[in-house]
């Protein structure tokens, strides 16, 4: 397999026809002009298909390993859309309790008031004897959704013991490759049916756009969420689709420097009498580095420690010069956010970094002495 930026400059790369463009720009258009040949033109109206679309498709496919790939508004949209596709009353859902906030929000406000069964495991325990169990007595079609490493605990799951977990029962695994990315595992490889992801972070990687995509190696999965996406409408726009496709040529480059950067930042936390309980999974010593070295080439950029309250976590970012208080995660800053603020079932002094491409010399000695002023 190629290196990382080799892939994903190839996966954007243009079509060799001289006199064209090296990267098509965006395409600005609603309605597209139609044929006297009814059904033969290649698209009709932007919600159901459009080029730039087809372009970051090509590409978000070609990375991800997959027959195909959708995107959509946001990560929320894709998650929300591959639920919607495949569960209906008297269905099963199993999400994890120590991951993304606002997908346990879903599942709880909109799909059980809709008669469907809502399960939360913690990542770690979705490989288990207790998932296990869950799945032979689950009713209907049964769908889980794993994250790994889960959003914020960063705790990983097997994604082979759990996929072949879901094969035996007949489930369908959907995995959160938003942490990772498609350039750290590669969910389908591992066993998974489908894939989502936030795209706002790391692959498009500069903050300024929202996306979302779903990939799978199964084109029945992919027809269904195909016609999901364009009854709700959950789509992207022109200019974001095109943004996102110029910036994922670099994000090999990007994520590189990043998951550097957090291995030299849990290095350090680790040894620091000021931060608690630290976690990044390409650590020796985490608890979840067996398993993440077993289906991860890259373990992130993300690292989360504790510090003692959440007056201390604002002194720390005070007393840096370049971590930025934002949520979200995965831009070329690095940054810093206070996950209870949100609602994660976290202490308040927990803190979740995401690197940047910042040098890593400076970054560890900024943050080093920020600590230290604690």
């Amino acid at each position: 397999m190629s290196g990382d930026s080799t892939r994903c400059v190839k996966a954007v790369a243009a079509e060799n026809v001289p006199g064209s463009p090296m990267q098509r720009g965006p395409v600005f258009a609603a309605p597209y002009q139609l044929s006297a040949d009814e059904g033969t033109e290649s698209d009709t109206y932007a919600r159901a298909s459009n080029p730039g679309w087809r372009d970051l498709e090509s590409a978000l496919a070609t990375l991800e390993g997959a027959a195909g790939a959708l995107v959509v508004g946001s990560g929320m949209s894709a998650v929300t859309v591959v639920l919607r596709s495949l569960l209906t009353a008297g269905d099963t859902v199993v999400v994890p309790s120590d991951g993304y906030n606002q997908v346990r929000a879903y599942a709880r406000e909109r799909l059980e008031p809709m008669g469907i069964t809502v399960h939360e495991l913690r990542t770690a325990e979705m490989a288990g004897e207790a998932a296990a169990a869950l799945l032979a007595s689950a009713e209907g079609t049964t769908v889980v959704v794993a994250e790994t490493p889960a959003n914020p605990s960063l705790d990983v799951v097997d994604l082979r013991a759990v996929s072949e977990q879901c094969a035996n029962a007949g489930a369908v695994l959907v995995v959160d490759n938003t942490t990772a990315t498609p350039l750290g595992q590669q969910p389908l490889e591992l066993g998974a049916d489908v894939v989502v992801a936030s795209g706002t972070k790391t692959l498009s990687g500069h903050s300024d756009l929202l996306m979302g995509y779903i990939a799978a190696s199964d084109a029945d999965f992919l027809a269904g969420m195909e016609r999901e996406r364009a009854l709700s409408g959950t789509v992207l726009g022109p200019f974001e689709t095109w943004l996102a496709h110029r910036s994922l040529g670099t994000a090999g480059l990007r994520f590189e420097r990043q998951c550097a950067n957090a291995l030299a930042l849990a290095v350090l936390l680790e040894s620091h009498p000021a931060a608690h309980r630290v976690r990044y999974p390409g650590l020796p010593g985490d608890p979840a580095h067996a398993v993440a070295a077993g289906q991860m080439r890259r373990f992130g950029g993300l690292v989360s420690f504790e510090v003692d309250s959440a007056e201390q976590f604002h002194r720390l970012v005070a007393g840096s010069e370049l971590l930025v208080p934002a949520t979200s995660f995965g831009g070329i800053h690095t940054s810093a956010d206070r996950r209870a603020r949100w609602g994660d079932p976290v202490p308040d002094g927990f803190v979740r970094i995401s690197c940047g491409i910042e040098d890593t010399e400076d970054l560890v000695a900024d943050l080093e002495r920020a600590l230290s002023a604690l």
